[in-house]
């Protein structure tokens, strides 16, 4: 990369479906902020792979998608041109076990930004995204779930990985080990949902732009959701066996990021967060 100033000094790292493509459109709109024309480069994932995704729709949606090379990933940011924050998101960036050293690696000064969602939330998301796109060919969660391992061990791409991809607390953690807590802002899904105006204002001071700009939050993104009367349930004692299954990697979690997130825990149906 030619100059300091066209490259990353943001990185929007995830959850994926906990609202990262809502936060990369609204701060496009900033005349100060500069993301990827690709969102979803997944390069320090990827980098130097040959990628052979084999799960349904995996081709056409991850192995022809993501940047692989060093110089097709810097001609992402050849449009820089006098903007301060210089970003990227790509969701699969928290999951991966060997991104956060690679950022630290090439910039260990880049700020890192994560949106968590509740993990069972974020997993049925995930699964309805894959059934309105023709890709899960099993319309009870449940019986998706009983799959991911061995969807897994059959090299399909990350969005299958359904519980896996929701376990943040070794996630989170190879952050926190590598940068400095003040380099790492962490969010929760329902900050979004709740003022997604106030939280992209506490972006904007993290990434060190004006803040004083009128968001126009009103389009949502990456909508997943089926209309309510076609969407397969989620049922109370998948969601109940789920929360016992996550219940240490969450209560580990809060400690770390140092943020509630019991409410993860509640049995109540109501709990489950609306989607993007």
């Amino acid at each position: 990369m030619s100059t300091r100033a066209h490259v990353p000094n943001f990185i929007i790292v995830g959850a994926a479906k906990a609202g990262t493509t809502a936060i990369y459109h609204y701060l496009n709109q900033h005349p100060q902020v500069y993301l990827t024309p690709l969102k979803e480069t997944n390069y320090f994932a990827l980098r130097g792979q040959r990628l052979e995704f084999r799960g349904p729709g995996d081709d056409l949606y991850v192995n022809r998608l993501s940047i692989t090379d060093p110089n097709v990933y810097r001609a992402q940011f050849d449009g820089v041109r006098d903007e301060v924050a210089i970003g990227e998101a790509s969701p699969l960036y928290l999951y991966h076990p060997l991104v956060a050293g690679r950022i630290n690696e090439e910039f260990p000064d880049a700020k890192i930004i994560a949106i968590l969602r509740n993990p069972i939330d974020r997993a049925y998301s995930a699964f309805l995204h894959l059934v309105r796109d023709h890709r899960e060919e099993h319309r009870d969660f449940e019986r998706a779930l009983s799959h991911e391992q061995e969807r897994i061990a059959d090299n399909w791409e990350h969005i299958w990985h359904y519980i896996s991809m929701g376990r943040y607390y070794e996630q989170m953690k190879r952050y926190f080990d590598l940068f400095p807590r003040e380099q790492v802002r962490v969010y929760l899904y329902k900050d979004l949902r709740a003022d997604p105006c106030g939280l992209l204002r506490d972006t904007l001071r993290f990434i060190g732009v004006d803040e004083n700009f009128g968001f126009d939050t009103s389009t949502r993104y990456n909508e997943a959701s089926l209309p309510l009367e076609q969407r397969p349930p989620l049922l109370s004692q998948v969601r109940a066996r789920l929360q016992r299954e996550l219940r240490d990697d969450i209560l580990k979690l809060q400690d770390l990021i140092e943020r509630d997130v019991s409410h993860w825990l509640t049995p109540d149906l109501a709990e489950q967060e609306a989607r993007f």
